[in-house]
């Protein structure tokens, strides 16, 4: 048995994802002429109440446009210290926008509106990069998949509006938040100018993420796309699977969460297991107690046929998925609590 537990971005399609993409309608969607991606546009922009949503390859770069289309270079980007556009986005924000991040250090990757005032440069002194933009991740992916307390977004979103600062959501995992925390997609289309949502990561899509947002931010990200190489053609397969996951793979993440939760508990029982943060939703994140074991670790379950990600520094990930099964668990946990280090 061969089992991935690296990351929600291994999966494969389904047979159901793979018969909708094949009989996709399409066209050229540079030309606006694929009326699959239309219609998964218009459905995203429409669940979340906003005018407009933009189809792109990928995550980073729906996040990069997004970035692009709230800053002006030399501005500055409020955002956690261990944010995905900052940590694994291979510094596009000063490579294409010509920003810097101010970080903070929150818990788990969310911060505090409070911290976000503090974090805010005077606008007239101009020593100092302009703040112009207040970026989240829900779920929080080096914070173990935790999901951001809605308040506080609200509380982050009134210190915006007072500062004139855009907020922008990466939203990678938002389906996973959104089961986990039982909340709605309208009402983060109401906090947020800008929202990126992933289609290859919890919903098993091969490919794909959306950029959703207001018309003044949005009118010129179809021309940032084009800049950054983002124009495709008959694309509308692609979409097809994004269309067939929001119909059949949003309420099965629970299934993922409730398997995460079952994993932290077992590390959580062994001796040589330092932390667990805590699971809320597909991500485990956890220390050895000593991290010079991490190696021999990682080997051990590599013996076993199953792969884990190591962070470094002792550092590791589980990230539970729509093709880790029921039998699989159950010979992970198996062989998970017969470690020996």
């Amino acid at each position: 048995m061969k089992i991935d537990l690296r990351s929600d971005t291994v999966t494969k399609p389904t047979k159901g994802m793979l018969n909708a993409m094949m009989s996709a309608q399409v066209g050229d969607d540079v030309y606006k002429e694929d009326e699959t991606v239309n219609a998964l546009e218009q459905r995203l922009a429409k669940l979340f109440g906003k005018p407009n949503a933009l189809f792109f390859p990928t995550g980073t770069m729906a996040n990069q446009t997004a970035i692009k289309l709230h800053t002006n270079p030399g501005d500055q980007v409020i955002c956690d210290k261990d944010a995905h556009i900052y940590h694994y986005e291979g510094g596009g924000v000063s490579f294409n926008s010509g920003v810097s991040c101010k970080l903070l250090t929150g818990t788990n990757g969310m911060f505090t509106a409070q911290q976000v005032i503090d974090a805010i440069n005077p606008p007239d002194f101009y020593h100092s990069p302009l703040t112009k933009l207040v970026e989240v991740e829900n779920t929080a992916n080096r914070g173990g998949g935790s999901c951001w307390d809605f308040n506080e977004l609200q509380k982050i979103r009134n210190v915006c509006d007072t500062n004139q600062l855009g907020f922008h959501l990466d939203g990678a995992r938002l389906w996973n938040a959104l089961i986990a925390r039982n909340e709605t997609a309208p009402e983060y289309g109401q906090v947020f100018d800008t929202i990126s949502v992933c289609l290859s990561k919890g919903l098993g899509c091969p490919i794909g993420s959306v950029l959703i947002g207001d018309d003044v931010f949005m009118q010129n990200a179809i021309r940032i796309r084009k800049i950054l190489g983002g124009g495709m053609r008959q694309v509308g397969y692609l979409a097809a699977a994004g269309l067939y996951a929001l119909d059949n793979h949003l309420e099965r993440l629970a299934d993922d969460h409730q398997k995460a939760k079952e994993i932290g508990a077992v590390l959580q029982s062994l001796p040589f297991i330092k932390k667990v943060v805590p699971v809320e939703t597909n991500i485990v994140i956890f220390e050895l107690a000593e991290r010079e074991k991490e190696a021999k670790f990682l080997n051990y379950f590599a013996e076993k046929g199953i792969r884990l990600s190591g962070m470094g520094s002792g550092k590791l990930r589980i990230v539970t998925h729509l093709d880790y099964t029921d039998s699989m668990h159950d010979y992970f946990l198996t062989v998970l609590r017969k470690v020996n280090l």
